[in-house]
C-alpha cells in the first residue's frame, strides 16, 4: 500500500495539468497510467489552439499551467486565424512535433517534485465512509489518498472500430480502461455512451505535393508564452479539397460506415465530423476543404484534418487517392472511430469534483469534452482542487465571467451534454472581453492567489498592463490635426504604427504584443464598454450564492424552474438564470427568497 495526497489517473492533456498543478501545490501525486511512453501523446491531430481553443490555452498560461510552455518548444508551424476579423475572434493555432511534444511532456512530469509515476492499471476506486479513499490496481495494490482525479480519455470501455470490425482499446494499438465504468455505476454515476473519431495518417513521400496549396507558417511567429520555439516558422501546411469521386464513393459505400451501419451507439461531436457524416449533411457541396499537416519536422507522416473516417480499410485507400495531390497515397495508420463511457458532467460541481462522491474529481473526455485544449483546461481546475481538498482548504474555480474556462465549466455542470462538448467562441457571451491578448489581466491574479504564478510573473504582468495603460492615456492626449489621436486610429486605414508615425514613439520598452493591445483597446472601445456594462448588470446575480437555498421553500417557483433547480443545484443565482427550464419569474422569486432571508433558518439547521 502506498500513501499519497493525489492519485491521477491517465497521463494525457488532462492528466498532466492535473499532476504538474497539484504537485506544485505541495501534494505527493501519483500519476498512474499503463504504459509511461505515452505520456502528452497527441493521438489526434499534434496541433494546439484555434478558435475558442486558443484563448483557454492563453488562459491556461496565466493561471499558471504547462500546456502552452510545451506548444512553444515544440512548434513548427504557426498561425493567426480570423486575422482580418475582429480581435474577439482572433486565434492563435500552432502545428506542433508529435513525437517531440509527448518527449517534452515526460520530461516535464518526470522533473517536477511531488510526482510519482506508477505503472498501473486501475481497477476500483476506493471508498470508506461514502468520500474517496484512493484507487486499487488490476495487480492487487492499493494507492491511498484523500483525493482522486480520473483523466482516462477515451478509454474507458473503450472500442475502436474499423469499418464493422471491431475491437476493445482506448485508442489505435492499445486496451481499454477495463474496470473503472463498473466502479463509478457502483458509486452512483450515470455513464453517457460517446463516440469520436481521427484521420488516417499518409506516408508524406507517397503525395505530390506540388498540387497542394502550401500554407506557409507565419513570420514572425506569434506564441503562447512570448518564448516562441526554434522551430516555430519552419514547416509549411498545405490545402487539398475532396472531389465529387470522393462523395460518390462514400455515398455507394454508406452502409459499411460502421457510423451508418448501425454498429457504433456512441454520440458524436456535431462540430467535428467524419466525412462521411460531412458528404450527407451537406449534399450540395461538390467538395470540403481538408488540411494537410505534418507530425513532425523528421516523421514520415502526414496528417488529413477533416477526413476522419469509419470506413473499412479497403475503402479508405480508394477514398484517399479521390484527393487531388494524393493519387498515389499511402495510408501508415488508417482512419478509425472510438466509442467510449464517459461521466455524465451535470454529476459535478464548478470545482469538477463529484456530487455523488466526495474527493473524487474528474477532467478531460470522461467529462464529455473533445480536444486537447479542453481537457487541459480541465485537468488544471481539477488537479488544483484535488490538491486543496486533500489539504482541507477550500475549493476554488473560474467564473463565467472571468473566461473562457469558467464559460466551459458552467456550461458543462449546468446542464449536462448532448453530445462531445466543444469550445466554440459563440459560446462566450462575454468573447470581446475574453480575448486571446488579455489572458494575463484577467487570471494572472488568480493564479497568483492559487499559488501557481510566481510573484516575479505576476509582476512582469502588472508591469505591461502599466505600459499599455500609459501609452493609451497618452495617445487619448495626443492631437493629430486636431482630433483625439484615438479617433483617428479607429478610421480605416489608420493603425498604431500610422498615428504614432503623426504623434511620435512611445515607451521603447512596449513590446510588439503591447502595442497590438493598445490598437485593439482603442479600436473597440465602445464595443469593450458595452460589454463592460453588460459584465456589471449581471454581476450581482453571478456573486449571489444558493449554494444551500432549499428549493422547496422558495415561493412561486414554477414547477419546471424548480424541477431543473433541485437536478442541477446551481451555485449561483447568475448559473439558475441560465438553466433550461428556468423562466424570468423563477429567477425573480428566488432573487426576494434571498433578499428576505427565508433560508436563513434552512441553513442554520
Amino acid at each position: 500500500m502506498s500513501a499519497f495526497d493525489v492519485v491521477v489517473v491517465g497521463g494525457g492533456h488532462a492528466g498532466i495539468e492535473a499532476a504538474v498543478a497539484a504537485a506544485r501545490l505541495g501534494a505527493r501525486v501519483a500519476m498512474m497510467l499503463p504504459n509511461p511512453d505515452k505520456i502528452g501523446l497527441m493521438p489526434c491531430n499534434p496541433a494546439i489552439g484555434g478558435p475558442g481553443k486558443s484563448q483557454m490555452v492563453f488562459e491556461l498560461h496565466a493561471l499558471g499551467g504547462v500546456m502552452g510552455q510545451l506548444a512553444d518548444a515544440t512548434a513548427i508551424h504557426t498561425r493567426t486565424l480570423n486575422a482580418s476579423k475582429g480581435a474577439a475572434v482572433r486565434s492563435l493555432r500552432v502545428q506542433n512535433e508529435r513525437d517531440g511534444y509527448a518527449a517534452a511532456a515526460r520530461e516535464l512530469v518526470e522533473s517536477q517534485r511531488g510526482i510519482d509515476i506508477v505503472r498501473a492499471e486501475a481497477a476500483d476506486l476506493l471508498v470508506e465512509g461514502g468520500v474517496v479513499a484512493g484507487v486499487s490496481t488490476t495487480d492487487g495494490r492499493e494507492l491511498r489518498a484523500p483525493a482522486v482525479v480520473l483523466c482516462t480519455g477515451t478509454f474507458l470501455a473503450g472500442v475502436v472500430w474499423y469499418g464493422k470490425q471491431s475491437r476493445p482499446a482506448g485508442r489505435q494499438g492499445e486496451p481499454p480502461a477495463r474496470h473503472l465504468s463498473a466502479s463509478l455505476e457502483r458509486t452512483g454515476h450515470e455513464l453517457l455512451r460517446l463516440k469520436t473519431g481521427t484521420p488516417p495518417r499518409i506516408r508524406a513521400d507517397s503525395v505530390d505535393l506540388s498540387q497542394l496549396e502550401e500554407v506557409p507558417s507565419d513570420d514572425p511567429p506569434d506564441s503562447f508564452t512570448g518564448r516562441p520555439g526554434p522551430r516555430m516558422a519552419t514547416t509549411s501546411t498545405w490545402l487539398t479539397r475532396t472531389t465529387p469521386a470522393t462523395h460518390e464513393l462514400i455515398l455507394r459505400n454508406l452502409e459499411e460506415s460502421a457510423m451508418y451501419g448501425g454498429e457504433i451507439e456512441g454520440r458524436g461531436p456535431r462540430y467535428c465530423p467524419s466525412i462521411e457524416d460531412k458528404v450527407v449533411r451537406f449534399s450540395d457541396k461538390d467538395h470540403h476543404l481538408l488540411f494537410v499537416e505534418p507530425d513532425g519536422v523528421d516523421t514520415s507522416e502526414l496528417y488529413l484534418q477533416g477526413f476522419s473516417s469509419s470506413m473499412p480499410p479497403i475503402l479508405q485507400d480508394d477514398m484517399i487517392r479521390t484527393l487531388p495531390g494524393f493519387e498515389r497515397a499511402v495510408i501508415h495508420r488508417y482512419a478509425y472511430a472510438v466509442e467510449y463511457d464517459a461521466l455524465e458532467p451535470s454529476q459535478l460541481d464548478v470545482t469538477l469534483m463529484s456530487r455523488l462522491l466526495p474527493g473524487l474529481f474528474s477532467a478531460g473526455q470522461i467529462n464529455g469534452t473533445s480536444g486537447y485544449e479542453e481537457a487541459a483546461a480541465q485537468g488544471l481546475v481539477a488537479g488544483v482542487n484535488a490538491a486543496r481538498y486533500a489539504a482541507g482548504q477550500e475549493r476554488v474555480t473560474v467564473r463565467r465571467d472571468q473566461g473562457y474556462i469558467g464559460v466551459m465549466l458552467d456550461d458543462l455542470v449546468r446542464g449536462g451534454i448532448e453530445e462531445p462538448y466543444r469550445m466554440l467562441t459563440s459560446r462566450n457571451e462575454f468573447r470581446l472581453l475574453h480575448r486571446q491578448d488579455n489572458a494575463d489581466e484577467r487570471l494572472a491574479e488568480v493564479g497568483h492567489r492559487w499559488g501557481l504564478v510566481s510573484d516575479e510573473r505576476l509582476s512582469e504582468v502588472r508591469e505591461s498592463e502599466a505600459r499599455v495603460a500609459a501609452e493609451l492615456a497618452r495617445l487619448q492626449a495626443a492631437r493629430i490635426g486636431g482630433e483625439p489621436a484615438t479617433k483617428v486610429m479607429c478610421r480605416p486605414g489608420e493603425s498604431y504604427e500610422s498615428v504614432t508615425a503623426a504623434v511620435g514613439p512611445g515607451d521603447p520598452a512596449l513590446t510588439a504584443k503591447e502595442k497590438q493591445r493598445v490598437e485593439t483597446l482603442v479600436r473597440y472601445a465602445s464595443y469593450i464598454d458595452r460589454a463592460k456594462r453588460h459584465l456589471e448588470e449581471r454581476s450581482e446575480y453571478e456573486a449571489r450564492s444558493i449554494a444551500h437555498v432549499d428549493f422547496s421553500r422558495v415561493a412561486s417557483l414554477s414547477t419546471e424552474g424548480r424541477e431543473a433547480l433541485e437536478r442541477a443545484r446551481p451555485a449561483t443565482l447568475g448559473a439558475a438564470q441560465r438553466l433550461r427550464g428556468v423562466r424570468d419569474s423563477d429567477v425573480a422569486a428566488l432573487l426576494v427568497h434571498l433578499r428576505t432571508g427565508r433560508d436563513k433558518a434552512v441553513v442554520a439547521g
